[in-house]
């Protein structure tokens, strides 16, 4: 088994992607419930490997520190990257790249970034050698979560955020002999 985590609120009145921004107070307490409920319910891991970004970097911490492991950092497991947007307060974004807020085609790039399209062929590479993650904890974004979901269900690949119900420090259980994907927290 390999077990997904999204990491914990952080302030989104920024644009995420590869943003630095921090968990929130509300943020760092849904993650030590997730990491709690792991413990409590005796879900077996060995490793934990985080996206190198702050946000879930900060997530892996809190988990690793109760469930006594360390964490590997990988660029692997990073979420889409908004370009020239990241980072940027949401109404600075709004102004300046106005044609990039609601963006509604899986192939459109964010400037100096990334499309959907391309997460989406970037997970498909992720997921023909995830048998190397076995008996681990992913801590890693919304985006990452539901490209997995898309390419084990064989799903059409739409710009549908909520789908999945990928909440913030939900776990989802990846099952690798059967490659099926579900929310179990």
């Amino acid at each position: 088994m390999i077990y997904l985590v999204r990491h914990g609120l952080d302030d989104e009145s920024y644009i995420g992607g590869h943003s630095n921004v921090d968990l929130t107070e509300i943020g760092i307490k849904q993650v030590e419930n997730t990491g709690i409920w792991l413990k409590e319910n005796n879900i077996k891991v060995s490793k934990i490997y985080t996206s190198d970004i702050k946000r879930a970097v900060a997530t892996s911490n809190i988990i690793g520190k109760i469930l006594n492991l360390d964490i590997i950092k990988i660029s692997e497991l990073r979420e889409l990257d908004k370009g020239l947007l990241t980072g940027l307060k949401k109404e600075v974004a709004m102004n300046k790249y106005p044609e990039y807020i609601k963006v509604n085609r899986i192939d459109v790039k964010y400037p100096n970034g990334e499309s959907m399209l391309d997460l989406y062929k970037r997970m498909k590479l992720l997921l023909k050698n995830i048998d190397k993650y076995n008996n681990s904890l992913l801590v890693t974004h919304r985006g990452v979560i539901n490209m997995i979901y898309v390419l084990l269900n064989g799903d059409e690949l739409t710009m549908d955020k909520e789908k999945y119900g990928v909440e913030h420090a939900s776990v989802h259980e990846l099952n690798l002999e059967k490659r099926k994907i579900r929310r179990i927290k």
